[in-house]
């Protein structure tokens, strides 16, 4: 015979079962974002930043709030440090979040991002928010570092861009089945 306390106990208030949806797929999606910046080879001493990647799939998937967004820039700046090849690591705990609450900012414009029936706006939150956090990431490396405005300009600079044309590839590429895997709000 169960009692009124076992009965509280599995009770579900209607409308709140995907409240933390948005956790577990960016979780899964930064999780398969780190193992393939691990196994992911250098081509001309460029890879693609895969944690950007997911995580705008991830916030195109669901639409977060910004501070959300934030909020996964900061754990996705936390996951970089361990794994980063870059001479200051700890440069991630400012740029990812940057980066990641420019995405959040660019889904919930209202701007038709559309080529005929092919939806760009992953492709270009991914770019923009990619320049955005290595711009970010490479300004705070020249200050911290001293580093001449010709490193920074010719050589960091067109990393970043590069890295950007990458990651817009990428990110619609995979966008799609992502959204088939997971769902996705419209908009």
């Amino acid at each position: 015979m169960e009692t009124k306390q076992q009965q509280e106990l599995v009770t579900i208030k209607t409308g709140q079962e995907g409240r933390f949806r948005w956790v577990a797929v960016t979780a899964l999606l930064l999780a398969i974002g780190v193992i393939l910046k691990i196994v992911t080879p250098a081509i001309a001493g460029i890879t693609p930043n895969w944690l950007i990647a997911m995580y705008c799939i991830a916030i195109n998937l669901t639409r977060v709030s910004v501070k959300q967004a934030a909020g996964i820039g900061l754990v996705t700046g936390a996951i970089s440090i361990p794994i980063s090849k870059a001479a200051l690591p700890y440069a991630n705990f400012v740029s990812e979040p940057v980066g990641a609450v420019v995405c959040a900012l660019l889904v919930h414009m209202s701007m038709s991002l559309t080529i005929g029936s092919i939806n760009l706006r992953p492709a270009i939150t991914a770019g923009i928010s990619t320049v955005a956090s290595g711009f970010t990431f490479i300004t705070i490396l020249k200050v911290v570092l001293s580093l001449p405005m010709a490193v920074y300009l010719y050589g960091m600079l067109p990393v970043v861009l590069t890295v950007a044309a990458i990651n817009m590839v990428i990110t619609q590429l995979l966008y799609f089945p992502a959204k088939r895997l997971f769902g996705g709000k419209e908009g």
